[in-house]
Formats: C-alpha cells, sequence, structure tokens
C-alpha cells in the first residue's frame, strides 16, 4: 500500500502540472503514455513493438493520435488525411504477412491494427480534451476516479451480487451502482464550483453515461488480460501496473464526451 500511495504522489506531482501547462508539452505526454501503452497491448499477445510490424503498428498509433489543427496543417501540406495515411499503413501490415509466408500473420496484424486504433483514438480526444478546456479534462478525470472509488468502496462494503465473474469476479453490482451514484455527486459539486452550459438534468444524464462506459472500458481490459493471462497490462507504475491500467476508463470516456456534445 505504501508503494502505490507514493506511486500515486509522484505520478501526480508529475502529470498534473503538465495537464495544466497543456499545449505541446502535454501532447508530448500523450504521445509518450500511447506508446508506452500499445507496447503494453502488443505484449500481451507476445508481439514486440521493437518489431517492423510493430514499428508499422507504432506509425499507426502516431497518425491516430494527430490532434485536428495538426492533422488540417497535413492535409494542406500533403493533400493526405489521417484516413489515407491510417489506410496505408493497414496495406503496408498485410504486405507484410506476405513477405514473412504468414510468421506474422492476419490475426496479428488485426490485432495491432485494432490495439493501436483502441488506445489512439482514446488518447487523442485527451489531446482534443485539453485543447476545448482544462475544466473539461478535470470533469472527465473525476468522473472516472469518483466512479472507480466509489465502485470499490461501495462494492467491498455493500456487495453481494457479482457483476461479471468471467471477466472480473470482484466487480459487484451494487459497487457498479455506487460508482455512477459518487460521479453524480462529483459532478453536482462541479457544477456548483465551475459550471458548464447545461441543464442540472443534462449534466446527471451525461454523468451516468460516462460512469457506465468507465466502467465498461474497465470491463474490457480485464478481458483482455484474462484472455491472455496477464495481471496487469504492465509494470511502469509500481503498484499500479502499467499505462492502460490507468487509463482504460478515460480511453472509453474522453470520446463519449465528444459524441455526446458535451466537449466543445
Amino acid at each position: 500500500m505504501k508503494q502505490r500511495i507514493l506511486t500515486a504522489v509522484i505520478a501526480a506531482a508529475f502529470f498534473i502540472p503538465i495537464v495544466i501547462l497543456g499545449g505541446l508539452p502535454f501532447t508530448i505526454l500523450v504521445y509518450a503514455m500511447a506508446t508506452v501503452a500499445l507496447y503494453e497491448i502488443l505484449k500481451m499477445k507476445g508481439l514486440s513493438l521493437f518489431s517492423v510490424p510493430g514499428l508499422i503498428s507504432l506509425f499507426a498509433l502516431f497518425v491516430f493520435l494527430l490532434p485536428t489543427k495538426w492533422a488540417n496543417q497535413l492535409m494542406d501540406l500533403t493533400s493526405y488525411t489521417k484516413i489515407d495515411l491510417a489506410l496505408i499503413t493497414i496495406l503496408i501490415l498485410l504486405t507484410y504477412i506476405v513477405v514473412v509466408k504468414n510468421r506474422f500473420n492476419f490475426d496479428d496484424a488485426a490485432f495491432s491494427i485494432l490495439g493501436a486504433l483502441y488506445i489512439g483514438i482514446g488518447f487523442f480526444y485527451f489531446v482534443e480534451t485539453r485543447m476545448a478546456g482544462i475544466e473539461y479534462v478535470i470533469f472527465a478525470l473525476g468522473i472516472v476516479w469518483t466512479t472507480d472509488s466509489g465502485a470499490y468502496f461501495i462494492g467491498k462494503k455493500f456487495g453481494k451480487n457479482k457483476l461479471w465473474p468471467d471477466i472480473s469476479p470482484n466487480k459487484t453490482i451494487e459497487g457498479f451502482v455506487g460508482g455512477i451514484i459518487t460521479a453524480i455527486v462529483f459532478a453536482l459539486i462541479f457544477q456548483f464550483i465551475s459550471p458548464f452550459p447545461i441543464s442540472i438534468i443534462a449534466l446527471i444524464l451525461v454523468t451516468i453515461i460516462a460512469s457506465i462506459f468507465g466502467q465498461i472500458g474497465d470491463l474490457v481490459e480485464s478481458a483482455l488480460k484474462r484472455q491472455y493471462q496477464v495481471k496487469d497490462s504492465g509494470d511502469i507504475l509500481p503498484g499500479h501496473g502499467g499505462i492502460l491500467d490507468r487509463f482504460d476508463s478515460l480511453l472509453f470516456v474522453l470520446p463519449l464526451l465528444h459524441f455526446l456534445h458535451f466537449v466543445g
């Protein structure tokens, strides 16, 4: 527990100032975290980031991560869009399958590209959310953290009915509901301190949906780890696991807030 707390304090001391600063330093940090996350997810399947297909996947990740402003500048200079570059990357990866005579196969290529897309889109919206305003980042982080905390403590105290035992044996329905309730409490307090231009009813609905999808994001990573029989996605954060272990919920919540037109 001491190691876990110490890691959290050190990580927060490094992470929070860069989030506040925003701009290029924050974008570079997001690229670095996404790179580690891709390394972790490829490793689950026994694939190496430091290989030809791994580096191709990394290129795809960097394409998906391109902030809208940079993507527009790229299109002005080259006439290529992010979709164009992503398709080229997929074709190169499929060609590599032929070159190595199926030692790296179609399943590996599909996993690599989907992994890059899953991580890239989630972290892309992290950058876009910060560009929209730090209050949106604080709101998203608060929803994730209060959901996780509420689900853990309420589930531990009152949990009797398993939520999804085949995926995550320790999660309970009571904890799932408790996470939503604590997220709503946080959202209402945040609205009082730094109000968003929406009604209370709309805020509560957004919070409920975000809290649910945040917990689904956690279950998705749990399903991945269970399938590939790993305890944590990595060990870069002592006591906390890897980058994916810490950001799995956020990778679902951040895109969702944009799809709901909450961030803008």
